[in-house]
């Protein structure tokens, strides 16, 4: 395994080009091919190989440069839920595998991303995994990873700073490069409170280099530009970012989850997103190969702009949270981005008490 950025895909790729086209969905792709609510989709790795290579197929054919491997609940940790716990390796190399097979017959260079999601626990102190338990799952779902044929290891929807630090020192084990996004999905900060600012302290601080780091997920086109330019104000020029934002907002028809993104938002989305300062665009959620084509035509036909004001984003994608306006402002306290009559006590009530400080009230 060669990891010089002359022989690494995902490395000379980006060494190379002014932007990169990153996926769409799995999963909201995976139930339109018959996945059920609740089921693995990690399984249908040894289940359904033909699928998950038809997905990886739609994406190229749309234009993708990255393909993520479908193993986001790929750790023993998630795949517990599903008794698959001693089938880690197994179906992390094959993941790899189906979406490294896919890669190599494009006729062009095409990276594969070996998708690594939470664990779905909550890290001490607040809960009971601990940094090393983590640390072990990570990397052992890395290494079959990087088997299986990867280029970088995507770690993606992260939530809390404890977990961005067990899984990039336990991605870091195996050599490749790697790339951090979280899911800034509550009030401009993720669920845990990290900031786009955060994020930016945590890659300049971080132990081992990181290719790119960014966000993906979240609620919506508009809020994950908003987040990029902020970041891209916390970070500075030399860092590579990432914008993988849901193909709109999730509504509820006929019995299922939808999401009201057209092409023509994703396309313009893409725009706004390269032109406030991310060089790895894609979608999340939502997001088909339908979207990522037109995404893909919308990148190669436009030259990068001034990042767009926050007017502009509102106008054209959608509202922007309060939290993320008040960063944008430089507002980097919980209290400035607050909505009105927010309760800012109980999360830190929680905080404290698992510390060991003051115990939370019966109402926290």
């Amino acid at each position: 395994m060669n990891t010089t950025a002359a022989h690494n895909r995902f490395s000379h790729l980006l060494a190379t080009r002014p932007w990169l086209l990153a996926d769409g969905a799995t999963g909201s792709n995976l139930f339109d091919m018959g996945l059920v609510s609740g089921d693995a989709p990690e399984l249908w790795n040894e289940e359904h190989p033909d699928r998950i290579a038809r997905l990886h197929q739609g994406f190229v054919d749309a234009g993708a440069d990255i393909v993520l491997t479908n193993t986001f609940g790929g750790t023993r940790y998630r795949l517990k839920l599903h008794q698959a716990q001693d089938r880690v390796h197994e179906l992390n190399v094959k993941a790899a595998g189906i979406a490294r097979g896919v890669a190599d017959a494009a006729g062009r260079p095409v990276a594969v991303a070996g998708s690594i999601g939470p664990t779905g626990e909550i890290m001490e102190p607040i809960g009971s995994l601990s940094a090393d338990d983590a640390q072990a799952a990570f990397a052992e779902q890395a290494r079959a990873l990087a088997e299986g044929g990867v280029d970088v290891l995507w770690i993606e929807t992260m939530s809390s700073r404890e977990e961005v630090a067990a899984a990039v020192a336990g991605a870091a084990t195996v050599g490749l490069p790697i790339v951090v996004t979280v899911s800034f999905d509550t009030n401009g900060r993720t669920m845990m409170g990290l900031s786009a600012h955060d994020l930016a302290q945590i890659e300049q601080a971080s132990t081992h280099k990181l290719a790119a780091c960014g966000t993906n997920c979240g609620v919506g086109a508009s809020e994950v530009v908003a987040c990029v330019r902020n970041l891209a104000e916390a970070a500075g020029p030399d860092v590579v970012l990432v914008a993988k934002g849901n193909c709109g907002i999730p509504q509820f028809v006929g019995g299922s989850i939808c999401y009201n993104g057209t092409p023509e938002l994703m396309a313009l989305y893409a725009r706004m997103a390269f032109d406030a300062g991310a060089r790895i665009i894609g979608g999340c959620c939502g997001t088909s190969p339908k979207h990522l084509a037109a995404m893909h035509q919308a990148l190669l036909a436009h030259t990068r702009q001034a990042s767009p004001s926050l007017e502009q984003i509102e106008s054209q994608l959608g509202d922007v949270s309060t939290g993320a306006k008040a960063q944008w402002a430089g507002q980097q306290s919980r209290e400035a981005g607050a909505a009105p009559g927010a309760n800012l006590q109980r999360g830190s009530g929680r905080r404290r008490a698992a510390a060991g400080g003051d115990k939370p009230t019966p109402n926290a």
